[in-house]
């Protein structure tokens, strides 16, 4: 605090915007509620736009009874939910798996020296593998393949359908995590060996946090995916909410129960969905601090 002579000591200065940028907040302000009414206005339009298109369609009577028949839900709903939850135990289990055999997979593919030449080749092979055949392929090569081996007893088909889950999704994970492997600058490993870290720690400690930090929204969308496949588990005898949903169709000749499994998949993805676009959202603004667009 500085006082000039003859003059009151002033307290501590208090930062207030000037005219100019209190008329600019004001401007930005009215534009964001103006483009809110206006995405607003413009979703409610084509929402209704829809609604009528549907309702007066010729066959939207048969179409209602077929598939939006909210008795036939309500009666399915409890075989359905019991079929989701299996659903929800196969996604963990498989989301564990993923995240472990992917990382050795990214791992692999990224060790450095002529020694790892077969261990490289073999991931690469593997991950090539993988996600060149279909998600449903797999489950059948799987669930009817291996057990033909009698390696193990009789298992149930989500058993199968998990392991196949977790070879298909590994390499789509590994992929990304090399990705983000790639992408921490060399200087880190640098300064990591500098300081007396081995290989191992180096890799733990400073390359798979940044690495993972910079690939969550790609690895989040994996999540995703993995989370509506998972209803293809059905295919291999598993009752779960698919199989449930089939099961009621044919007994209600009805296609309502089909309708009901997808809304509930789609609720079970939805939190995961947001959190996915938040965290993309987060990154842009870290990457764009200090920047003019």
């Amino acid at each position: 605090m500085t006082t000039v002579p003859g003059a009151a000591p002033s307290g501590p200065a208090t930062f207030s915007p000037s005219a100019i940028e209190l008329e600019r907040r004001a401007f930005r302000s009215a534009r964001k509620q103006r483009s809110i009414l206006v995405s607003l206005a413009s979703t409610l339009v084509f929402a209704a736009v829809i609604v009528l298109l549907l309702v007066n369609s010729p066959g939207w009577g048969k179409v209602r009874e077929t598939f939006f028949d909210l008795g036939v839900a309500v009666d399915a709903f409890p075989r359905v939910i019991e079929g989701l939850w299996l659903n929800i135990q196969v996604l963990v289990i498989a989301a564990v798996g993923v995240a472990i055999l992917g990382t050795l997979l990214a791992v692999a593919r990224t060790l450095k020296g002529p020694v790892f030449t077969p261990i490289r080749l073999l991931a690469a092979g593997y991950t090539d593998l993988f996600r060149g055949i279909p998600v449903l392929l797999v489950l059948y090569l799987v669930g009817f393949g291996i057990p033909g081996l009698n390696l193990v007893g009789k298992m149930p088909g989500q058993f199968w359908g998990t392991i196949a889950l977790i070879l298909c999704y590994s390499a789509y994970v590994a992929e990304v995590l090399r990705a983000g492997i790639d992408a921490v600058h060399p200087s880190q490993r640098l300064a990591a060996r500098s300081l007396g870290l081995s290989h191992g720690k180096t890799l733990r400690i400073v390359v798979l946090p940044q690495a993972v930090r910079k690939v969550t929204p790609a690895l989040m969308n994996d999540f995703v995916s993995m989370q509506k496949d998972v209803g293809l588990i059905s295919v291999l005898g598993a009752v779960d909410a698919v199989r449930a949903a089939q099961i009621e169709v044919a007994s209600a000749y009805n296609f309502t129960p089909y309708v009901l499994a997808g809304l509930l998949f789609v609720l079970l993805s939805w939190p995961f969905i947001r959190l996915t676009d938040w965290l993309t959202a987060r990154a842009q603004r870290r990457e764009q601090i200090g920047g003019v667009v």
